[in-house]
C-alpha cells in the first residue's frame, strides 16, 4: 500500500518523496458509528517542526472508540483520521526539527511535551501548554490547517489526538513523536503510545504505589491491566481486579492480579466487598479505568480512610458531575486524575521503553490479536464485544 516500498523492519528511502505530496491508503471515518473507509488519500510535506512519518503498526483503543462513536458532540468532526497508538519510521522532517532525522524509528504520543513552556519546565505536571491531549482538535496546531485532503485535493481531512495513526503516512508535530531504540520490538512499542504508559505511569508517578501495599482497579481492559503490571513490578501484595467480563480475570491472573471481583456476582455494593476483604479497612489505592461515575464513586470509597488515594483515568463523555460530597473528602481519601501516566513523553518515555524491552515491565500479555490494516473494521468489531485488548494494524 501507499507510494513507497516498505516492509515490517520500516526499510525504505524517502528521496523520491521528500517534500512532495504522498497519496497512500487511510481509514477515513465519515460520521458517528459509521464504518470506515479504506480510501486513497493525499498526506501533505511537513511544515515546520513538523515530520512525516510511515506508520509500521498501529491499534486501537477505547479513546479511538468513543471518537467513532461520537460520543461527545464536539468530538464529531468529519471527515476524519482516527488512531493514536502506532510505531513508525521518519519520512521527512520540516524545517527546525534537530532531535530527529529520516529513517528513526519514532513512537508518536498524544499528549505532547514541546519543552519550552512554563508547564515543560515544570516538574509539577507532564502537560504542555501547547500540545496537551485535545480530542476536540482536528487541524495542526501551529497553522490551524490538515495536512490531510482527499485524493483530490477538493477537501481536508481532519486530524485527531494530535497523531492520526489509522493512514500509511502521518504528520505529526515535533512535540508529539519520540525516538526509541532502532532495536526495540517495534510490536510491542505501539502500547508505550497509549495503554501501557498511561496504565504503568498512572501506577508509578501517579500513585507511586510502595511494595507491600494494595489496591483496587475498576476495569479490567487494557489500561487496568497495565496498572496492574505496574504495580506488579512495584511489589504490590494485592491487586484486586473489578470486571463484569470473566474473561478478563484469566488474563489478569498473568499480569499480577491476585483477587477477582464480578460485580454481577453479588447484590452488595463492590466497594463493601473490598472492605471485607481487606479487614474492614480498605486498599491503599484504587484506579477507575472504566468511564463510569457510579463505578467511580465505588473505587473512591473501596480506599482506605485517612490516605486512600483514587486515581481516574477512564474517560467520561457524559456531562454529569462527580457523585461525591464534599465532607466525604474529609475522612482523608483523595481523589486525583492520571494524563498519560504523568510521564512527560518526550523526555521519559525513553528510558520507560528500556524498562519495557529489559523485562521491568512486560508487554507479551496486552497484543491478542493481529491483523492486516484492511480489517481495521474487524478489529473494531473485537474491542466492541470484548473479545481482544489490544489489535495490531499492520500497515
Amino acid at each position: 500500500m501507499g507510494s513507497l516500498e516498505g516492509n515490517n523492519n520500516g526499510s525504505f528511502n524517502p528521496t523520491e518523496t521528500r517534500g512532495k505530496v504522498i497519496t497512500c491508503k487511510a481509514a477515513v471515518v465519515w460520521g458517528p458509528k459509521q464504518p470506515f473507509v479504506i480510501e486513497d488519500i493525499q498526506v501533505h510535506p511537513p511544515q515546520k517542526l513538523e515530520v512525516r512519518i510511515k506508520i509500521l503498526y498501529t491499534s486501537i483503543c477505547h479513546t479511538d472508540l468513543s471518537a467513532w462513536k461520537g460520543e461527545s458532540e464536539a468530538q464529531r468532526i468529519y471527515p476524519r483520521i482516527l488512531g493514536h497508538e502506532a510505531v513508525g519510521i521518519v519520512e521527512s522532517v520540516g524545517e527546525g526539527v534537530n532531535d530527529m532525522q529520516e529513517g528513526d524509528k519514532v513512537v508518536p504520543i498524544f499528549n505532547g511535551e514541546c519543552q519550552e513552556c512554563i508547564y515543560c519546565e515544570s516538574e509539577k505536571t507532564n502537560l504542555c501548554e501547547k500540545f496537551r491531549v485535545n480530542p476536540f482538535k482536528g487541524v495542526m496546531h501551529r497553522d490551524g490547517k490538515t495536512r490531510f485532503t482527499t485524493r483530490d485535493g477538493s477537501q481536508p481531512i481532519y486530524h485527531f489526538l494530535n497523531t492520526s495513526t489509522f493512514s500509511e503516512y502521518s504528520v505529526v508535530d515535533s512535540a508529539c513523536l519520540v525516538k526509541i531504540d532502532s532495536d526495540a520490538p517495534l510490536k510491542m512499542m505501539t502500547l508505550l503510545s497509549c495503554c501501557v504508559s498511561t496504565g504503568v505511569g498512572a501506577a508509578w508517578n501517579t500513585a507511586d504505589v510502595k511494595e507491600g501495599s494494595s489496591l483496587s482497579i475498576f476495569g479490567l481492559g487494557s489500561v487496568g491491566l497495565a496498572v496492574a503490571e505496574g504495580a506488579r513490578a512495584r511489589g504490590a501484595s494485592r491487586i484486586i481486579g473489578v470486571d463484569t467480563n470473566p474473561s478478563k480475570f484469566i488474563k489478569g491472573a498473568s499480569m499480577g492480579v491476585t483477587d477477582f471481583i464480578n460485580p454481577m456476582d453479588s447484590d452488595k455494593p463492590v466497594h463493601e466487598i473490598i472492605r471485607e476483604m481487606t479487614g474492614g479497612k480498605g486498599v491503599d489505592y484504587s484506579f477507575e479505568c472504566a468511564g463510569n461515575l457510579s463505578v467511580l464513586r465505588e473505587a473512591f470509597l473501596s480506599t482506605h480512610d485517612g490516605w486512600g488515594l483514587t486515581v481516574v483515568l477512564g474517560i467520561h463523555p457524559t456531562p454529569n458531575m462527580m457523585p461525591l460530597h464534599p465532607m466525604e473528602l474529609f475522612d482523608g481519601r483523595k481523589i486525583v486524575a492520571s494524563v498519560f501516566g504523568d510521564f512527560k513523553g518526550k523526555s521519559q518515555l525513553p528510558k520507560f521503553a528500556d524498562d519495557c524491552v529489559s523485562g521491568v515491565v512486560k508487554l507479551d500479555g496486552f497484543i491478542t490479536h493481529e491483523l492486516p490494516f484492511l480489517k481495521i473494521n474487524e478489529a473494531f468489531d473485537l474491542l466492541v464485544n470484548g473479545e481482544s485488548l489490544r489489535c495490531l494494524l499492520q500497515l
